[in-house]
């Protein structure tokens, strides 16, 4: 029988405010126990109020690591592709949330950190450290991440460029990227409500981009941000021609 190799979680030595806000933080069984209602919560919600209806979910790997990205218009984006995934990766799903929004307060951060499972990206301050980091945990443990390459939530409906810090989490590994469309999110769910609406959505999964013979550098990022953003609207162009948005 070998020895078992126990170790304190990641993090457990900082204040539960800073715990919060660490990239390195790792749950316990209280935040596995609250992930497993929020999701199926989510679940059933999204089935209900929102009619959801997924395309392509064969081409989701069926085990971490991985990265999924989508357009972006909506809060309920992120719930949308976590809903996507079996419930028994709760854990391992990370959404990567703008650290000015979701962690700045410390019970949104609390919540974003204990319920959401999410991990801070900071877009006014060490932006690329944390980018190096989130990519280190990626490729160290089992880690599904969703992130929004966009930057920010759409106002007008249109997708925007997406910023290289994709591609400095992909390049150069054998991590699969999944690009994604949501469709009705915006609708559900625009920035000037409080609430969601009872509008129906839609999810359609691509098939998954591999990255691992381009170089890690500047060059290697932008190549990567643009081809996968080229995929997410093929994606996107293709689920339209099928299901117009007012059908």
């Amino acid at each position: 029988m070998e020895d078992w190799d126990l170790k304190p979680a990641a993090g457990m030595d900082l204040p539960p405010v800073q715990q919060h806000r660490s990239i390195a933080r790792e749950g316990g069984l209280l935040e596995s126990v609250v992930r497993g209602g929020w999701w199926s919560f989510v679940r059933c919600s999204l089935k209900v109020f929102h009619r959801i209806d997924y395309q392509g979910r064969e081409h989701l790997p069926q085990k971490p690591s991985f990265i999924m990205v989508a357009n972006h218009e909506s809060h309920l984006d992120a719930m949308v592709i976590g809903s996507s995934l079996p419930l028994r990766m709760r854990n391992e799903l990370f959404p990567l949330a703008a650290g000015d929004l979701f962690f700045e307060r410390n019970a949104i951060a609390a919540f974003s950190a204990i319920t959401l499972n999410a991990l801070p990206i900071w877009r006014r301050k060490c932006g690329k450290q944390g980018m190096i980091d989130l990519r280190k945990r990626l490729l160290s443990e089992p880690c599904v991440y969703i992130l929004f390459p966009e930057g920010t939530r759409t106002r007008n409906g249109e997708m925007g460029a997406f910023r290289p810090g994709l591609g400095m989490l992909a390049a150069g590994t054998d991590v699969p990227v999944i690009p994604c469309f949501l469709q009705g999110t915006g609708v559900a769910f625009p920035p000037d409500r409080v609430m969601p609406r009872w509008k129906k959505i839609s999810m359609t999964i691509g098939e998954p981009m591999y990255f691992g013979n381009v170089e890690n550098r500047r060059e290697g990022w932008n190549a990567i941000a643009a081809e996968v953003e080229a995929s997410v609207r093929q994606v996107a162009q293709h689920r339209l021609i099928q299901c117009p948005p007012n059908k």
